[in-house]
């Protein structure tokens, strides 16, 4: 669950600002593709990004083979809570980061911010009936990579729309701006805890986690790429 975002693997904060850069001359290498694109045209793909990004994480969930860190956090919170979906956890946990940056960070709530913090929650919880739980380990596994993939896609997508940062990342650029630690560790520190609380509360963590950890990144690259983000 998320980009995330993350996104789950959520988009990262690093990643959203190279996009959202008021320099022209970075936008000249070109960086991003979508910068003068029109803010209708945008809306739409960040919407497609978010629709994207939750199919992409309900397949990785229905594979079961592990969980992308904030996918095991929201599973275990739904394991516990019977009144709780995945995308309920998934929208839950965005809430309180979304409002930790705003309150105690002092980052700013965009429309993108909501509809991220919003909408991938939705999504999740709309495609996962619709999406096999396959039993077949190749099959569970072309899922996960699928959605994995899928995943990346979504990222590149919903970064390069270019309507600001997720409320993971509202949390990691706050902290980064007030302790001037590097992003990425920042990043890298949230991952490894809530990933650790979903493991406690039961979420299963398994060799699907460790390709995601692998994979996800490279592929995140990529789709950047696509939009004119070099990383």
């Amino acid at each position: 669950m998320p980009p995330e975002d993350t996104p789950h693997a959520r988009p990262t904060a690093d990643d959203d600002a190279l996009c959202a850069t008021p320099d022209p001359a970075a936008l000249a290498e070109p960086r991003c593709r979508t910068a003068h694109w029109p803010a209708w045209l945008r809306f739409l793909l960040l919407n497609a990004g978010l629709a994207l990004y939750g199919f992409g994480l309900a397949a990785m969930i229905n594979a079961n083979v592990g969980l992308a860190p904030w996918d095991a956090l929201h599973v275990g919170l739904a394991n516990h809570l019977p009144f709780l979906t995945v995308g309920g956890a998934s929208i839950g946990a965005g809430l309180v980061c979304q409002a930790s940056a705003y309150l105690f960070l002092g980052m700013p709530v965009g429309i993108g911010s909501v509809l991220n913090m919003v909408l991938i929650g939705v999504y999740i919880d709309q495609f996962r009936p619709v999406i096999p739980h396959p039993e077949a380990p190749l099959a569970a596994w072309a899922w996960f990579l699928g959605g994995t993939l899928l995943s990346a896609l979504a990222t590149g997508t919903y970064i390069a729309s270019q309507f600001g940062a997720g409320p993971r990342d509202s949390v990691v650029l706050g902290l980064a701006r007030r302790t001037g630690l590097p992003v990425k560790h920042l990043r890298t520190g949230m991952e490894l805890t809530v990933l650790a609380a979903g493991w406690l509360l039961g979420a299963r963590v398994g060799w699907g986690t460790l390709v995601f950890a692998l994979v996800f990144g490279p592929a995140m690259s990529a789709a950047l790429a696509l939009y004119g983000l070099r990383r």
